[in-house]
C-alpha cells in the first residue's frame, strides 16, 4: 500500500502528468484538496472512496490514510499546483513514516509556470536574471531569519511571491529599494481555471491596476525586468558556431 502525493497542478484539468492522472484513476482512495483542486480533476476515477480534505484537519487526514493501509488500498493524494511547494505535504509524510505507510511524490505543474505561459513570457533570460525566488508573504505565519522579503529582494532575481495580493501595497513598499518604480510586475489570479484574469504594471502603479480587479485569493505576483522589454543576449546553446555534444564544431 502506498499514499501517493499527486501534483494536479494550477487548475486546468488538462495540466497533470500522465502518471498523476493513471494513479487517480486506479486507486481505491482518493484524498483531494478541494478548495483548489476542480473535480474535473478526478473524471475516470473508479475510486470505493473520495474525500475532500478541505473538510477535514490533518489528524482526520491521517486517520483516513491509516484506514485505507489497514486495508490494503492505496491512495491517491491530489494537491494542487506541485505537491512540494506550500502543500503541506510535509506534516503528512512525518505522521506517515511514524506509521511506517510507504508514500510518493508525483510532481506537478506550478502556479509559476501556469502564470508564466499565461504572460507569454520567459523568466530566466540572459545577462536579465538567470535565477527565480519563489516565496510567499509572511503574514499568517513568520518568515524564518534572512527570508524576509527585503532579502530576497537584494539578489535583484525574478521573485514569485504567493499568498501576497492582500498585501500588495506592503509589498510594494519593499520591494521599491531593490527593484525600483519602473520595474515590471504582473498580478496573475486563478491562472488556467476558466475565470484566469491578469494585470500587468510596474511598481508604481501595480497597487492601483490590482486595486481595480479586486484579486482576494489564489493570486501570483510575478516580480523582475524579465516581465518587461529588457534587452538580452542571445543564448549559448542556440546561438551559431556554439559547439556541444549534439552540435559539435567543424
Amino acid at each position: 500500500m502506498t499514499v501517493y502525493f499527486i501534483g494536479a497542478g494550477p487548475g486546468d484539468p488538462e495540466l497533470i502528468t500522465v502518471k498523476g492522472q493513471r494513479l487517480i484513476r486506479q486507486c481505491p482512495v482518493i484524498i483531494y484538496a478541494g478548495s483548489l483542486v476542480p473535480a474535473a480533476v478526478l473524471a475516470g476515477h473508479q475510486a470505493e472512496t473520495v474525500i475532500n480534505s478541505a473538510e477535514l484537519h490533518l489528524e482526520q487526514i491521517i486517520a483516513a490514510m491509516r484506514s485505507a493501509h489497514e486495508r490494503g488500498h492505496d491512495v491517491a493524494r491530489v494537491h494542487s499546483g506541485d505537491p512540494s511547494l506550500y502543500g503541506a505535504i510535509g506534516e503528512q509524510i512525518r505522521h506517515l513514516q511514524a506509521l511506517g505507510i510507504d508514500y510518493q511524490i508525483v510532481p506537478g505543474v506550478t502556479a509559476t509556470a501556469a502564470s508564466a505561459a499565461l504572460l507569454g513570457c520567459e523568466l530566466t533570460l540572459p545577462n536579465v536574471a538567470q535565477t527565480i525566488i519563489l516565496t510567499r508573504y509572511g503574514d499568517s505565519s513568520p518568515m524564518p531569519p534572512g527570508e524576509q522579503l527585503g532579502d530576497l529582494a537584494r539578489h535583484g532575481s525574478t521573485l514569485a511571491i504567493h499568498l501576497g495580493v492582500r498585501h500588495l501595497p506592503r509589498i510594494v513598499d519593499e520591494l521599491l529599494p531593490h527593484y525600483g518604480a519602473h520595474c515590471p510586475v504582473a498580478v496573475v489570479h486563478r491562472a488556467t481555471w476558466p475565470d484566469q484574469d491578469w494585470v500587468r504594471g510596474t511598481l508604481g502603479d501595480i497597487v492601483q491596476r490590482a486595486a481595480a480587479k479586486d484579486f482576494r485569493r489564489t493570486t501570483l505576483i510575478l516580480v523582475g525586468p524579465v516581465l518587461g522589454d529588457t534587452p538580452f543576449a542571445e543564448s549559448a546553446l542556440y546561438r551559431a558556431g556554439h559547439a556541444h555534444l549534439y552540435r559539435p564544431g567543424n
